[in-house]
């Protein structure tokens, strides 16, 4: 629509492949809007990224002071030419503008040319809103912010509850600026028409944008809200989550659909026995799940999520004491054997039991994140904006902190209640 080369709604070029190439088109192409002069950066830039023929449909040049097209045939001709010589495409033609002359003198013009050889990309998770998102080797750790989930963020529910989607647009937009690189949104609330929640605000985060640039998860427990959500996505998202729970023949319907809409999966670590909490029946589980996805509903392993569950530890009950160090030493078993695939948790389940005293609560995370990122853990439900440094943690609130998550001692749980109740009320 301009020379930034977004499409009406907004999208790069980038962000707008990203988007539509689960599909497999047989050919995508730039169209209209500008001239071949105009077009050619964008052509070149969606030439390196589709995996398939490209074509180029330019206008007879930008339009006059009268809405017409003075671009002659064989200007046209020549710029289409160098398009192909440089082998930015596969198909050429004209658009706005161009006459039966223009068409003649690109076809000669481009007679004998070698087409445009289709180029192999690594393969590597790829996502986008607005704009693109990919994970590569130097991504770093991928927070996805977690308050605009009415089930963690008691404001956020208050605000849907009370209709107020502007003031939610707010909280998304708060953490985009704290540093989240996807959003998750979930509307599973009792009083809640989670699909009509779910639509409402997706519809009206896609008018704000410096929070659609980013990729959408769309969480739920509800299939109906899942796919409400997936119909408002523009770009490429994830669906928060699928599972084996109601055995396979649901997950791999559940999983087709998602693959329609173009999305990537989290699949969590949960299956017809219950929710897997050893380190050997998580990686059991997603073994399994990786198989029926890869082989039997046609996923690349780029877009599997793995979530092995992250469980709330130091609750007094004996069984929940190894929850932190099996997720831990699950991670790299799980990466190990699905290769392509990627990890990740809603960490705030971890501290569930200090509710309410944010030192201890910011404290877990941070050292649990901290030995789970070296682990193999590439993605995780966060605060954005809110995260604690490892290294500034208090020397005997890590200690004890990290005994709980490592089980190290008998009494973990009852000297990090200790603490807790020194410090709580208190900052970090």
């Amino acid at each position: 629509v301009d020379l930034s080369g977004r499409t009406l709604s907004g999208q790069t070029v980038e962000a707008f492949w990203t988007a539509v190439e689960h599909a497999r088109p047989l050919i995508v192409g730039v169209n209209c809007s500008l001239g071949a002069k105009e077009m050619r950066p964008h052509v070149a830039e969606l030439a390196r990224l589709a995996e398939t023929y490209t074509s180029a449909h330019p206008n007879a040049g930008l339009p006059n002071a009268f809405g017409g097209y003075d671009e002659e045939p064989h200007h046209t001709a020549e710029l289409l030419e160098s398009f192909a010589r440089e082998g930015f495409v596969n198909v050429v033609g004209g658009c706005c503008g161009t006459t039966p002359a223009h068409t003649r003198a690109i076809a000669a013009a481009v007679e004998g040319l070698a087409p445009r050889e289709v180029p192999r990309r690594p393969r590597r998770p790829r996502f986008s809103g607005l704009e693109p998102f990919e994970i590569g080797p130097d991504t770093g750790f991928v927070m996805i912010g977690e308050r605009t989930n009415v089930t963690g963020s008691a404001r956020f529910r208050r605000l849907i509850e009370a209709g107020d989607f502007q003031g939610a647009v707010d909280v998304a937009l708060e953490q985009v600026r704290g540093g989240a690189n996807v959003l998750d949104v979930n509307m599973d609330a009792d009083l809640l028409d989670a699909e009509r929640a779910m639509t409402t605000f997706l519809n009206l985060v896609a008018t704000e944008p410096e929070v659609a640039r980013l990729p959408i998860m769309v969480d739920s427990s509800r299939w109906v809200a899942l796919e409400a959500g997936l119909k408002c996505l523009q770009g490429k998202g994830i669906v928060n989550s699928i599972s084996l729970k109601e055995g396979e023949e649901a997950f791999l319907e559940q999983a087709r659909r998602i693959k329609r809409y173009g999305a990537a999966v989290v699949v969590m670590a949960f299956d017809e026995e219950g929710q897997a909490t050893s380190a050997e029946r998580r990686v059991e589980i997603c073994k399994r799940a990786y198989r029926l996805l890869t082989e039997e509903a046609g996923y690349d392993p780029e877009d599997i999520v793995f979530d092995p569950n992250v469980l709330a530890v130091a609750t007094g009950i004996e069984e929940h004491d190894d929850y932190a160090r099996d997720f831990i030493e699950a991670l790299p078993l799980i990466k190990q054997a699905c290769p392509g695939a990627r990890t990740s948790g809603g960490i705030s389940n971890l501290s569930f039991a200090f509710r309410g005293n944010d030192v201890v609560r910011e404290a877990m995370h941070a050292a649990f994140l901290y030995h789970a990122i070296q682990a193999g853990l590439d993605m995780g439900i966060v605060n954005a904006g809110q995260l604690a440094v490892y290294e500034d943690i208090e020397p005997e609130l890590l200690e004890r902190v990290e005994d709980v998550l490592f089980n190290r001692r008998a009494d973990a749980t009852e000297r990090l209640v200790e603490y807790a109740s020194r410090v709580k009320g208190e900052g970090m």
